[in-house]
């Protein structure tokens, strides 16, 4: 029996020796921990008592990993805004600080995938791997860090490109009527960087699941997930989610930027981010100003807005253009939130609700849209060819008012008129079908020769398809000048009229069906499409 209990007895000295050494050597260190309660709950909004040392913005921890941002920080108590489920905490429940303010996951591991502004997945593929985050409010760069815009941002769509040109680095803001074509527009950008080393990031502030899905179908289908991000908060969201969805986003894509890449954001739409903020500030009883907007409603998006720029090549040479998306009410564009952000943006494409009626896509109001800085990116070929059109279509524009009324026109007025018509026409785009730069300049260098005026205007569907069709045999070496920064010479012009000439032969000698003749070429008839 001694001889089986000597083993066992030397492991048991052995094992409380160990524990003894360990208990000796080891030394209690004491932290303080702030903790506080849950004085009051509101919706999305809780005021906590205690926590002396909290600063403005600290992200807090509530019981169920809640987090909540310390918005306002009173003598009494900090009034904060919740960002998750909200329904579960109740009155004395503990908070705790974390010490840090909110920040959101970055990197490589995000592109293509769908995530919350808390960087948490939507798309059912396992967690995000990242391995840096970066809060998400960030100082924005410097103006001696800054470079001008002078690389154009291709969207893929005629009237845009031709008309309202977008640099990289500029701020250009999307406005109109709900259900007037703005997201299309926006997505339709997205589509055409597919190849043109341009990642996206694309941010759905409040907007309904049913659409948000719709937009991820459709970049999925298309491929532009590759190099694309989806911020998503959905209508059902706590509004302090809405509120810092665009600045987690623009973060995401800052991190790409200063690694020298070139980005597109587009905010859909920032009329829900300042509802948001609205509701969240009369809530911790800020005190309310015009239309219960809070007084710094303008600066929350000048201080988002004002991150987009293009940097010098000393600083990565990488840019963020931004597309924030505005809904009107019954084409009011000197509403508060509106005028706010045309004055703080670069330029603004308005799109009109009369025009999308009348089948004209992209209902873009050429006469109320205008690019401040893109004009200085614009390709050399553009200008060449897009120089007069914006004038012939204004005085298109104005004249077919007097049109409908069946006045007397002389033969100058008429030609101006069947002109605007065709280049209206030819504007025209369906969505998700971005056009090449070379198709663009054939049309328009068509358009700007009149090759397209002895096409009836029942058949310019299919005749700018013809040359859009055409200028995909276009020479390699042509296509390449017109991609850079050189101007067209002649000879270049040559050969693309012939092109577009041989192209439109056919429908120059068809004639347009009888009933539409009369009323497709007359500009007085009441019948005439507009």
């Amino acid at each position: 029996m001694s001889e089986t209990e000597n083993p066992l007895q030397r492991v048991f000295d052995s094992a409380f020796a160990g524990l003894n050494r360990e208990r000796e050597s080891f030394t209690p260190t004491l932290s303080s921990r702030e903790v506080g309660v849950i004085a009051s709950l509101s919706t999305s909004i809780a005021r906590v008592h205690g926590l002396p040392g909290v600063g403005a913005d600290e992200l807090l921890v509530f019981p169920g990993k809640v987090f909540g941002i310390a918005f306002n920080v009173d003598e009494q108590d900090i009034g904060v805004v919740l960002l998750g489920e909200y329904w579960r905490l109740q009155v004395g429940d503990e908070v705790e600080r974390t010490g840090r303010v909110m920040d959101v996951a970055v990197g490589e591991g995000l592109l293509g995938r769908v995530i919350d502004p808390l960087g948490r997945p939507l798309d059912g593929k396992g967690p995000v791997h990242s391995s840096e985050r970066l809060p998400i409010e960030q100082p924005a760069a410097p103006i001696m860090d800054r470079a001008p815009v002078t690389v154009p941002l291709q969207t893929g769509l005629k009237v845009v490109d031709a008309l309202i040109p977008i640099g990289r680095g500029q701020r250009e803001l999307i406005l109109g009527d709900r259900q007037t074509g703005k997201t299309a527009l926006a997505i339709d950008t997205i589509l055409n960087q597919r190849g043109k080393n341009v990642l996206c990031v694309y941010c759905a502030i409040g907007q309904r699941a049913s659409a948000v899905a719709k937009v991820v179908a459709t970049l999925r289908e298309k491929g532009a997930m590759e190099y694309s991000v989806v911020v998503l908060t959905e209508g059902n969201d706590p509004p302090g989610l809405a509120y810092i969805a665009p600045y987690a986003a623009t973060s995401i894509a800052e991190y790409f930027m200063t690694k020298g890449r070139d980005l597109l954001i587009v905010y859909d739409d920032l009329t829900h981010h300042a509802r948001a903020y609205r509701e969240l500030s009369l809530l911790l009883r800020r005190p309310p100003g015009r239309e219960a907007f809070p007084g710094d409603i303008f600066y929350i998006h000048a201080r988002l807005l004002e991150r987009a720029t293009r940097l010098r090549a000393e600083c990565g040479g990488g840019s963020l253009t931004a597309l924030p998306i505005i809904e009107t009410e019954a084409q009011n564009i000197s509403a508060y939130i509106p005028t706010n952000l045309i004055s703080i943006t670069d330029g603004q494409i308005y799109l009109s609700p009369s025009l999308f009626e009348l089948g004209v896509l992209p209902a873009v109001d050429v006469g109320k849209s205008v690019s401040r800085v893109g004009g200085k990116a614009q390709r050399a070929a553009y200008r060449a060819v897009a120089g007069d059109l914006k004038l012939a279509y204004a005085q298109f524009e104005e004249l077919e008012t007097f049109a409908r009324f069946g006045a007397r026109l002389d033969e100058h007025t008429r030609k101006i008129i069947a002109h605007g018509r065709r280049i209206r026409a030819c504007l025209k785009q369906s969505e998700s079908a971005p056009v090449a730069m070379p198709a663009q300049i054939t049309v328009l260098l068509a358009l700007t020769s009149a090759l397209f005026a002895p096409v009836p205007l029942a058949n310019m569907a299919e005749a700018e398809a013809a040359v859009r069709d055409a200028a995909a045999q276009l020479l390699d070496a042509l296509c390449e000048r017109l991609n850079g920064t050189e101007a067209l010479t002649e000879q270049d012009s040559e050969t693309i009229i012939s092109t577009a000439r041989e192209a439109l032969s056919p429908f120059c000698d068809i004639p347009p069906p009888a009933a539409k003749a009369s009323a497709g070429d007359d500009p007085s008839s009441p019948e005439a499409p507009s």
